[in-house]
């Protein structure tokens, strides 16, 4: 492999890696602080025993996608300068007010939750957990922001004297429809994310206690494990339709913006008018006339597209890369079909674990039920991952469909303010590059070990009730509390 092809394998391993923590970070802040939101106002112990918990689980992945996200930004110094050079300008600006604006905040204030606990009052120190939940979530907005420049071009323009794209409006680009779509997608997927990490971890813990027997533990199985199950559960549902209205909206855009996305997703070889929509393939998919359609649903594409199950027209792979060739010039403008195609297909079936475990969850812990049959521990652990390898393949799909331009053209906008992967690389030697993807996974794979380590530890060592720590005062107190030492 060439240097082009080495950049490519070490941005892709250490973005999906890094991609692992941030879902969890995006939709556990705001469940934590739900938590301890709940604890304030009803002063029941439970609720601050879990947020105890899931904030100690938090912090660690939370710091764990810090360290590993550090290394995305030398990345485009590193590996791909050139690509820096023409669109540092544009691309800087989201990561500089990332960085400025929504890290700095999140930092300080989970700062002050940590340490806050007993020193700050209650409700100041409620406020600090949900500046976090709200830090986070900006911080997402900002690199989804950045990357839907590279998706769909808008606020820039190009210049032919200096060969760069300069920034023209801060405004257009933070609101770029792309961004404003995959947003909402991105937070439905973290959130989805989350919900399942809790109810999964709640689930296991539920037939634990169960099982062991002893009528206290059977309490805390109901008292604390089931309330957490169910809000969880309810938070998973509300994610779960969410994705698939924010998929839709996102989907009817980027057959506008990517239409070679969209056909290759759906190993779309020639233009047809309502084509179906392909659950199952066979073939290699990137020699098109190699692929058989073996299990398709009608009416289901043109929805997709448009928003009608009849009259729509979608363009093929081999129509669209011979306009392609005609409109930027010779080249190859396809991405990779196989890949394009089963990370799609991916995205959606692996979000069937979080569903299994919504359905399961909510059976078996109706009318007050705790669950102690081992088959729902080991659908509550089987599930946590699910949602994290569809977030994972999500991703995959969005930057591998978009291929071969890091810059995407955009249909409506300047037509020179596009590149191509081959033209953003570093001029470097590809041992050079190896040297460095053969660190970083090393470096990773010994962080993917701590993680899962210190999770494991701290879930299976469960909440513990701090000697000391007393329980909460109703809320009308605690607001009394805050009016007298305010003044």
């Amino acid at each position: 492999m060439d240097a082009l092809d080495v950049s490519r394998w070490q941005f892709g391993i250490t973005t999906v890696y890094h991609f692992l923590f941030v879902p969890l970070t995006i939709g556990l802040a705001p469940l934590v602080a739900g938590m301890q939101t709940a604890w304030v106002v009803t002063g029941k112990e439970h609720w601050y025993r879990l947020t105890k918990f899931f904030g100690k689980l938090f912090l660690i992945n939370f710091a764990l996608g810090v360290a590993t996200g550090i290394v995305q930004e030398f990345q485009f110094g590193m590996n791909w300068s050139e690509y820096s050079r023409f669109v540092g300008d544009v691309f800087g600006a989201p990561l500089a007010l990332e960085g400025l604006v929504a890290f700095f905040m999140e930092s300080t204030f989970i700062g002050l939750w940590i340490f806050g606990w007993s020193r700050l009052p209650k409700l100041v120190h409620l406020g600090t957990i949900w500046m976090v939940a709200i830090g986070v979530n900006a911080s997402a907005y900002f690199i989804v922001a950045a990357n839907s420049f590279m998706q769909h071009p808008v606020g820039a323009r190009y210049n032919p004297e200096t060969g760069r794209a300069e920034l023209s409006s801060i405004t257009e680009l933070l609101t770029n429809n792309t961004a404003l779509a995959a947003f909402p997608h991105v937070v439905a997927g973290s959130f989805l994310t989350a919900g399942t990490f809790v109810a999964g971890i709640a689930g296991w813990w539920m037939v634990r206690k169960a099982r062991s027997g002893d009528t206290g533990e059977l309490a805390e199985a109901r008292t604390v494990w089931r309330p957490a199950a169910r809000v969880s559960l309810l938070v998973v549902v509300v994610a779960g339709l969410a994705l698939v209205y924010t998929g839709d909206v996102q989907g009817k855009l980027m057959f506008e913006q990517q239409p070679m996305k969209m056909a290759s997703a759906e190993s779309l070889c020639h233009t047809e008018t309502d084509p179906d929509f392909s659950i199952l393939t066979v073939g290699t998919h990137n020699n098109c006339d190699s692929v058989t359609h073996v299990l398709e649903v009608p009416f289901v594409l043109p929805w997709l597209a448009e928003g009608k199950f009849t009259g729509v027209e979608l363009e093929g792979v081999v129509d669209l890369q011979r306009a392609y060739n005609e409109k930027f010039g010779p080249g190859d403008y396809r991405p990779n079909l196989f890949v394009t195609y089963w990370s799609f297909r991916a995205m959606i079936g692996l979000a069937a674990g979080s569903a299994l475990l919504v359905f399961a969850g909510f059976w078996m812990t109706r009318r007050g039920r705790v669950p102690h049959q081992r088959w729902f521990s080991w659908l509550s652990l089987l599930a946590i991952p699910t949602p994290f390898l569809a977030n994972a393949a999500g991703w995959v799909f969005t930057e591998m469909g978009r291929q071969p331009w890091v810059v995407v053209p955009n249909p409506t906008g300047d037509q020179d303010l596009r590149l191509m992967v081959q033209q953003g690389v570093s001029d470097h030697a590809a041992a050079t590059v190896w040297i460095s993807l053969i660190t970083f996974t090393v470096v990773y794979g010994l962080l993917a070990v701590v993680w899962f380590y210190l999770m494991r530890r701290y879930v299976l060592e469960g909440p513990e009730r701090p000697a000391g720590e007393p329980a909460s005062e109703p809320a009308e107190k605690l607001v009394a509390e805050q009016l007298s030492f305010a003044y």
